[in-house]
């Protein structure tokens, strides 16, 4: 427990700041929202872009005057930043005892590694928790003022659900890399690799048909907002899938990180 609460407390500045950056993107998106909302001109301005950079930010599949459109583009940009909070956290919360040279103390506790993990882990999922509560709370105060109907918040709560099965994936995924790896410092920038390669794999499978396959390899496909628009439930086919790598990511942690020797 002791380790559970020196982690929440290590961690808060980091909650902190990216709970700020969030903020921030959320304010400035729907103040630019102001001048979409319910105006037919933005439409053909979108129709003039490229495919490929509409395809990548889902600006395709979203009417933008609309608040569930401009929600659904927003998504996108969410997924991404709580999925990277996610995923540092989760790399950086085992590999930093190496990094800071604390891991020698920790060695000496009279505990299990496998403790250890555990205690860890379940601080980064309270901070992946709360920024996505706060992500909620906010989106909620600003799409007030445009009284959005029933159905778009079951959107926005299917949304938030998605996100958080998206940040929990990351985050086992940084768990492993930082529990996995020997060379720890670089633990945090390959988490971060394969995050936005993954996005990118997002990305290629919707512009051609035959790329289709790809979604498979990337979280940022299971969860679909403009589905989860249309559909107003989730795929729960994604859901297992996701259920299943995060359960492989978290029991290799506990495998590597306990037979692996340590750098002190």
């Amino acid at each position: 427990m002791n380790i559970f609460l020196r982690e929440l407390k290590a961690n808060f500045r980091s909650l902190l700041i990216w709970a700020g950056i969030v903020a921030l993107f959320t304010i400035s998106g729907f103040a630019k929202f102001t001048g979409y909302y319910d105006n037919p001109d933005l439409i053909e301005v979108l129709n003039s872009f490229p495919p490929a950079f509409l395809a990548a930010f889902n600006m395709n599949a979203f009417n933008l005057t609309t608040v569930p459109g401009f929600f659904g583009v927003m998504f996108t940009f969410y997924s991404l930043l709580l999925s990277i909070a996610a995923v540092m956290w989760g790399s950086d919360i085992i590999s930093k005892e190496e990094r800071d040279k604390t891991v020698e103390f920790s060695l000496t506790l009279p505990i299990r590694r496998s403790r250890i993990i555990t205690a860890k882990v379940l601080a980064a999922l309270i901070n992946c928790i709360a920024l996505l509560l706060f992500t909620w709370g906010i989106s909620l105060l600003n799409v007030a003022k445009y009284s959005p109907d029933g159905d778009f918040y079951t959107f926005l709560s299917l949304g938030m659900l998605s996100l958080f099965f998206m940040q929990v994936i990351f985050l086992a995924i940084g768990v492993f890399l930082g529990c996995a790896m020997k060379r720890y410092k670089q633990a945090n920038s390959i988490a971060v690799s394969i995050l936005l390669g993954t996005y990118f794999l997002s990305i290629l499978s919707g512009l051609q048909e035959d790329l289709e396959f790809l979604k498979y390899a990337t979280p940022f496909k299971y969860f679909d907002p403009a589905l989860l628009l249309r559909e107003s439930s989730l795929d729960w086919s994604f859901v297992a899938l996701s259920l299943g790598i995060i359960a492989v990511f978290i029991a290799g942690s506990y495998i590597t990180y306990t037979r692996r020797d340590l750098y002190i």
